[in-house]
């Protein structure tokens, strides 16, 4: 039995902080796990900036609703769909994922969800388990799933080196350059084939 874990934002959908980045004219908010290893040090340091600015949740929300998944991303995601069970692993959280998932015809999502104060103020966030993207890996092998796992960040590596097999898709040269091991693909007919390939 297989079961195919995705990466949303940089393999499904664009990121959303690059979008509020530039929405908000903000140039501090395009740094994202491309570039920062640590999450929980990358999102406390995103609250600061938002604080800073007097933004909250409403700010970041009016930028995703006009957000789009990537150029044939509801068509490899529906395919997909129709040859094996697929879960979409996030860092993000419910308040920024939802009207993605709409778009992208309601997959099932695991991710975290943001605390928010009356006002609107982003004060915290809760991440729903520890190293969330391998551990719910690792959870779905132990329940008898062979896992097939593709992303584009650092904090993806941990669900793609413990994958039956692992992919990276339209990830950086340096992340590349230090997994050599990792077939790298840059288009969604590609990834398909090689999730294909992997389960046969």
């Amino acid at each position: 039995m297989y079961i195919t874990c995705l990466d949303l934002e940089g393999v499904l959908v664009p990121e959303i902080w690059i979008a509020f980045s530039e929405a908000s004219g903000i140039p501090e908010l395009k740094r994202t796990t491309r570039d920062e290893p640590d999450y929980d040090k990358l999102m406390r340091w995103r609250l600061s900036i938002l604080k800073e600015h007097g933004l909250g949740l409403k700010e970041i929300q009016e930028t995703i609703a006009k957000i789009d998944p990537l150029p044939g991303a509801k068509e490899f995601l529906d395919e997909l769909r129709s040859l094996t069970q697929v879960i979409i692993i996030s860092d993000t959280f419910t308040q920024f994922a939802t009207p993605l998932m709409q778009k992208l015809g309601w997959p099932t999502i695991f991710c975290n969800s943001l605390v928010v104060a009356p006002n609107g103020e982003i004060t915290d966030f809760k991440m729903r388990i520890e190293n969330s993207k391998l551990t719910t890996v690792k959870a779905l092998q132990s329940i008898g799933y062979d896992t097939i796992a593709s992303g584009d960040s650092y904090n993806d590596l941990g669900m793609i080196l413990a994958s039956k097999a692992g992919f990276l898709f339209r990830s950086t040269e340096q992340i590349k350059k230090d997994h050599p091991e990792l077939p790298a693909f840059e288009e969604y007919s590609e990834l398909l084939n090689a999730i294909k390939d992997a389960m046969k």
